[in-house]
C-alpha cells in the first residue's frame, strides 16, 4: 500500500517538474524574443512582394518596346512600436490558385500576411495603412488592415468611393479610422515617414518619403512612374488622370530627390526591385 502511494507521489512531483519545464521553457522563448525585438534597430524600412503583372504593353506608358512585367511591391515602416503598411498589393486570395484574377497576367507567388507573419506582424499590429492610389493592383489585401488607421488624400478618397466604382477590395476602408489629408503629411511626427502629395495619375496619388539613419533618404513613388525609360523619356501612361498634374507632381519629387540625394524606388520596376533586400532583411 505503502509502495503504491509513494508511486502515486513520485509521479505526481514529475508532473509538476516536467510542467514547470514547460513553463520555463516558454519564459525563456518569450524573453528571447523580445531580447531579439529590442536589438532591432529602429527605424527600419521591409520590402515585401507583392505580386507580378505579366505581359505589360509598354507603349501604354508611351514607350516603343516590347511587352514587360511588372513588380508589385509593398512596404513597412517601422518607427519604435509605430507601424505603417505601405500598399497593399494584388491580394493574397490570388495566390496558389485560390481565386483566378480577372486579368490572366495578374501574378501571387506569397501571401502579404505570411511575409509580415515571418517578422512578427499580424494585421492588428499595423499602426497606419497608406496607399498610394486606389487602383487595384495596390488595394487587393488593404480590408484585411482595415483596423489601422487609414492615412489617404481627401481628392483620393471621394474618388474611390465614387458611385460605379468596384469597391470590393477596399470597401471594408469606409468604416475604418481615417485622417483625411490635403497634402504632405508626417506620419510619425519625427520625419522618419512622410507622405508626399503627387497628384495626377489620380486625383490624390501621394508617394512615401522614408528617411533612415543608415541609408539615407528613400523616395516611394507610387505610380508616379512606372518604368525607369518613362522617367527618362518623360512620357505619360495613357490613363493618367490629369497629365499636367503629373507633369508637375514629378518635377517637385524631383527636386526632392535632388536635395535629399535620395534613392527613388519605381515600384513597378521589376528589375530595380529585384536588386532590393526583401523582408525579412531590412533597411535601417
Amino acid at each position: 500500500m505503502q509502495e503504491r502511494q509513494y508511486s502515486r507521489d513520485m509521479i505526481r512531483r514529475l508532473r509538476m517538474c516536467a510542467g514547470a519545464a514547460a513553463l520555463g521553457f516558454v519564459a525563456l522563448a518569450a524573453a528571447h524574443d523580445e531580447a531579439r525585438a529590442q536589438t532591432l534597430p529602429t527605424p527600419r524600412l521591409y520590402v515585401f512582394d507583392c505580386g507580378t503583372l505579366a505581359g505589360r504593353n509598354l507603349r501604354t506608358y508611351g514607350l516603343p518596346a516590347e511587352p514587360r512585367d511588372m513588380s508589385v511591391a509593398c512596404a513597412l515602416v517601422v518607427d519604435g512600436e509605430r507601424r505603417l503598411l505601405w500598399e497593399t498589393g494584388l491580394g493574397d486570395r490570388f495566390a496558389e490558385g485560390k481565386e483566378t484574377p480577372r486579368d490572366p497576367g495578374w501574378r501571387v507567388g506569397r501571401t502579404l500576411r505570411s511575409q509580415l507573419a515571418e517578422i512578427g506582424v499580424e494585421p492588428p499590429a499595423i499602426t497606419y495603412l497608406a496607399i498610394s492610389h486606389m487602383h487595384a493592383d495596390h488595394t487587393g489585401n488593404a480590408n484585411d488592415y482595415a483596423g489601422a488607421t487609414w492615412l489617404v488624400q481627401e481628392a483620393e478618397r471621394e474618388a474611390a468611393f465614387r458611385q460605379g466604382q468596384d469597391t470590393s477590395s477596399y470597401r471594408a476602408l469606409a468604416d475604418s479610422r481615417t485622417i483625411v489629408l490635403h497634402g504632405d503629411h508626417d506620419v510619425f511626427g519625427d520625419g522618419v515617414a512622410t507622405l508626399v502629395s503627387t497628384p495626377g495619375h489620380t486625383p490624390g496619388h501621394q508617394s512615401l518619403l522614408v528617411k533612415l539613419p543608415h541609408t539615407g533618404a528613400i523616395l516611394l513613388s507610387g505610380d508616379l512612374y512606372h518604368y525607369p525609360a518613362e522617367r527618362a523619356a518623360k512620357t505619360f501612361p495613357s490613363f493618367e488622370f490629369d497629365r499636367a498634374k503629373t507633369a508637375a507632381s514629378r518635377a517637385a519629387i524631383e527636386a526632392l530627390v535632388d536635395r535629399l540625394h535620395a534613392q527613388l524606388w519605381i515600384e513597378h520596376d521589376i528589375l530595380g526591385y529585384s536588386r532590393l533586400k526583401k523582408a525579412p532583411a531590412y533597411y535601417d
